[in-house]
């Protein structure tokens, strides 16, 4: 006889909502539950199926996509387009939850958990739901009061019953250390000189068009200076027009005497990044925060203008109050306001260090494991052998 899933994971689309989820799974595993007992309800749009695939995880992908907020007459098509899709999603998620039998569902969000975690509401399956910016989204605001717990980021996250697990990283960043021993071999493997004080950009795997322009715009003021390094991450869709327009091809750097200035369309290696890096440029998004925290790693943070609920600049503001982060407005993140602040940062060390104590102090090591905690202690008791 088939068993029942122990849970369903629900939600995906972005690497935001599907990282977490993955960590919280492998931690369940690590828990004792088998792996096929451990099916995700993900989004055929994004690469859902291509990061699940290989895993050993059941997974399900449903149609749909977010609802375009204008007037436009385009996007009020689209729009349309987007209910009927979400309908049909509702209906295979309902499929999905009547076949599986989960024990709980776990919702991450996005407009993939909609139809999972609706399902799970009318036919009285626990719910919990991982949160993992400082505002949450709609789907999750949506099924808040119907969880029986929250497992979220950051505290002060506005949900019911709301638990502060942290958020999953990935173990390469937990794994960071930013001594000065390391700092200097990170730097070396980076391709940039040793003992010179770094400032690391990135802007998201497609990029950041103001970031890279501001940036552009500092290493131009900084063009003759021997005693700073930039690591530029530029993204794969800004990458052609700022490497015509400024410099050095892909893993090659620009050294003494001078700027060093090593530009790259995009970097696996993070980790490197982060321990080489005396400060970041980036954005806000909640595993770039979080990855920050973990790591320690002060940084200027530019929040995407625009993004649903401006999570990015609650995000950013988590790591503010804190003392481990400068927060820079979009409008104003240009080459001048940039190098000031950078200037100013990296003309106290000290002060550096203790942007980076801070950062540490919010991190937690433990999130993914504490995240399956709170999922195994609201799953349903299982159904007993024979029971109907």
């Amino acid at each position: 006889m088939r068993r029942e899933r122990f849970a369903l994971l629900a939600g995906g689309g972005t690497a935001g909502h599907l990282q977490p989820a993955l960590a919280i799974a492998e931690a369940l595993v690590d828990a004792g539950h088998r792996r096929d007992s451990i099916e995700f309800v993900g989004s055929t749009r994004g690469q859902d199926g291509q990061t699940l695939a290989g895993r050993g995880f059941p997974f399900t992908l449903l149609p749909g996509r977010g609802i375009v907020r204008s007037l436009r007459p385009r996007d009020l098509v689209a729009n349309l387009g987007a209910v009927g899709g979400l309908a049909l999603a509702v209906v295979r998620g309902f499929g999905v939850v009547i076949r599986a039998r989960p024990r709980v569902v776990v919702s991450v969000g996005g407009y993939a958990s909609l139809a999972a975690t609706l399902a799970a509401v009318v036919m009285d399956v626990p719910v919990v739901l991982v949160n993992v910016d400082a505002v949450p989204g709609a789907a999750n605001r949506l099924f808040g009061r119907f969880a029986r717990a929250s497992a979220v980021g950051w505290d002060g996250t506005p949900l019911p019953r709301s638990i502060v697990t942290g958020t999953p990283v990935r173990p390469a960043i937990a794994a960071v250390r930013r001594e000065v021993a390391d700092r200097r071999s990170a730097r070396a493997q980076l391709g940039l000189p040793e003992d010179r004080p770094t400032v690391a950009v990135f802007g998201g795997s497609l990029g950041a068009r103001r970031i890279n322009q501001a940036i552009t715009g500092v290493a131009d003021r900084w063009k003759d200076r021997d005693d700073r390094s930039i690591f530029h991450i530029v993204g794969r869709r800004d990458w052609e027009p700022v490497s015509d327009a400024a410099g050095p091809g892909p893993g090659s750097s620009r050294a003494v005497p001078g700027l060093a200035l090593a530009r790259v369309p995009y970097e696996e290696r993070m980790a490197l990044v982060y321990s080489a890096a005396d400060v970041m440029v980036c954005r806000s998004g909640a595993m770039t925060v979080a990855e920050l925290a973990l790591a320690g790693v002060p940084s200027i943070l530019v929040p995407l203008p625009g993004a649903p609920g401006d999570h990015q600049t609650a995000n950013a503001m988590v790591l503010e109050r804190a003392g481990a982060a400068v927060l820079m407005d979009d409008a104003r993140c240009d080459g001048q306001a940039l190098a000031d602040a950078l200037d100013s940062l990296l003309a106290d060390p000290a002060g550096l260090e203790a942007m980076g104590r801070a950062a540490a102090a919010l991190g937690h090591r433990d999130a993914a494991a504490a995240g399956a905690r709170v999922v195994e202690d609201h799953a349903r008791p299982p159904v007993r052998e024979g029971s109907p």
